[in-house]
């Protein structure tokens, strides 16, 4: 009896010994440093505080967000899955740069049209200011009325005298 209990125990202690082995050969998954989680963090914003980034807001909310991401980096997820994560959860608002697609395009495409456009515009006003004025003149000279006369013949007294 004492050699089957004694037998008993030891294929008890080799079966467990081979489901935990592997267990423990398994490393720890490591935590991520504070500069990889902050470094998804930077291209996210707070939900709580506006415009701005999420590794540099001091509330418990942010806080939580960035546990948040260490554990999903822990986990295995990808950056791109995170922001994922993140935008599906509370919406694009809370990413630093929109996704391109739907109205958000016009993010991409309206600043450097604008830019152009203004360059355009730059350029053909320096050339216009650069171009000389032409003087038009009216060969045939306006006849001066009356009034005119007497003030034109009292100026051109007056030029001559203090010459």
């Amino acid at each position: 009896m004492k050699l089957k209990t004694t037998l008993i125990f030891l294929l008890t202690v080799c079966g467990l010994l081979f489901v935990v082995s592997p267990a423990l050969a398994e490393e720890p998954s490591p935590t991520p440093s504070d500069d990889e989680v902050n470094a998804i963090a930077a291209n996210m914003y707070c939900p709580v505080c506006e415009n701005i980034p999420l590794d540099v807001c001091p509330t418990a909310a942010c806080a939580q967000w960035r546990e948040e991401i260490r554990d999903k980096l822990s986990q295995g997820w990808s950056e791109q899955e995170i922001y994922d994560y993140f935008a599906l959860k509370y919406g694009d608002r809370v990413l630093a740069e929109p996704p391109r697609q739907g109205f958000n395009w016009l993010a991409y495409i309206v600043p450097p049209l604008a830019f152009i456009i203004g360059a355009y515009f730059l350029y053909r006003g320096f050339k216009t200011w650069r171009r000389p004025v032409e003087e038009l003149v009216d060969e045939s000279p306006a006849k001066p009325t009356e009034g005119q006369d007497e003030y034109l013949s009292q100026l051109e007294k007056e030029v001559e005298r203090r010459k």
